[in-house]
Parts: C-alpha cells; structure tokens; sequence
C-alpha cells in the first residue's frame, strides 16, 4: 500500500491529479482489483482523498499521506547515508509570475509569521524561478520531505489562507532569503518561489531570463 502511496506521490499526487485503476496497476505491478482496493484503503487511512471523474478518479495526498512519505524517506536517508546534507543548491531561471506574491506576503496571518520564524520583515513580492536542470528538480522534489519551517494555515477576509513551510537560504551566495512552499499553489515543482528582506531584482540587478543559484537550508 505504501508503494502505492509512493507511485501517486511520484505522479504528482501531492496536487490532485486524474488516475485511472488500469494505469495504477501498471505502474505497481498488479491487478486493476489490487490497484482500485490500495486506493480504498489509502483513502480510509486518511492519506488521500478520492473523487469520481470521467476518466477515472481524482486523487490527492494528504498532509497526513504526505507525512507518512516523509518519515520514510527520512528513515531510509539516515540509514543510507552517514551524514545528511545541510543544504541543497538550486539553479533556476527568473520569471515573471502570476503577481500574486505581494497579496499573499502581505497578507497578516503570514507577514507576522515571517517576521517571528524567519527574522525578517519580507519584501512584499516574491522571485520566482524556473528550474533549469535535472539535479536541481530533484532538489526541489527533495524539500517536500523535510519539515522546513512550518507556515500555518489562517481564516481571514471571509476566505481560509492555506498553509505551507519555508526553508532558509542564500540567493547568489550573498543575499538572505527564504523558499517559500505553498502546498496549494498554482505552480507545480518546477517553481521556485523565494522571498527576502530586501527587493531582490533590484540588489542583484536580475531580470527574466537570468539564471540564479539558491542555497536551501536544510
């Protein structure tokens, strides 16, 4: 079941994604029946959720299903490797995003969040970066199993303002900043999302296209 649980991660399932009971079973190497019972049991379990679609059915992980993965991957990269990293670099490509950055930094419930946990009082905007390369995809995939620095979930103007966490880190070797991870977020892993004290276009003079190296404390 948990390979299960696995094989929706890998997929993408820590966003909701369409799966059908055929293509499951042959990614896990069983029946259809195999495929559509773990689907049941996982979601009885609490570590996804499940809704009918055309093609099939619409599965999520849950914060619950997503922690059972990460204790796993923590217990196996412990006995697997001596010492664990400290950091993992990033390289991505600056982009212009959707513009939405300023309206969730400033928004209260996270600013004041921020400020306790992370030190600063964040710029109100984000720099978005494109990942450029395999190893730094798998980077980013990595983050999703470490607990980083919890960000809560708030209610406020009538609308609920999910939760996410945030990791240190140093922008070009030389500007503090923070990955900020929204687990509902229109990007999907292939988007870095970072926020500083200070306007980070303007202090390293970026502009789209350029590449950029991020040092993401563990």
């Amino acid at each position: 079941m948990f390979f299960t649980l696995l094989t929706l991660a890998e997929a993408g399932g820590t966003r909701e994604i369409e799966v059908t009971t055929s293509d499951l079973a042959r990614k896990i190497g069983s029946s259809q029946q195999t495929a559509s019972r773990h689907l049941i049991e996982l979601e009885r379990a609490g570590f996804i959720t499940r809704s009918v679609s055309r093609k099939g059915c619409k599965v999520k992980l849950t914060e619950l299903g997503i922690g059972v993965l990460r204790d796993i991957y923590m217990v196996l990269k412990k006995a697997l490797e001596p010492t664990l990293p400290t950091y993992l670099v990033i390289r991505g490509m600056v982009f212009t995003g959707l513009g939405e950055g300023a309206y969730y930094v400033t928004r209260e419930g996270y600013r004041k969040q921020f400020v306790e946990k992370l030190g600063f009082e964040p710029y109100p905007g984000t720099l978005n970066l494109r990942i450029i390369d395999a190893e730094s995809l798998r980077a980013r995939r990595e983050l999703d199993y470490y607990p980083g620095i919890e960000i809560r979930g708030f209610t406020a103007e009538g609308r609920t303002f999910g939760a996410g966490k945030c990791f240190r880190a140093l922008v070009n070797d030389e500007v503090e900043a923070a990955v900020v991870i929204a687990y509902r977020s229109h990007y999907g892993p292939s988007v870095l999302e970072l926020i500083s004290p200070v306007y980070l276009r303007e202090k390293l003079g970026l502009k789209d296209g350029d590449e950029v190296k991020v040092k993401v404390f563990l």
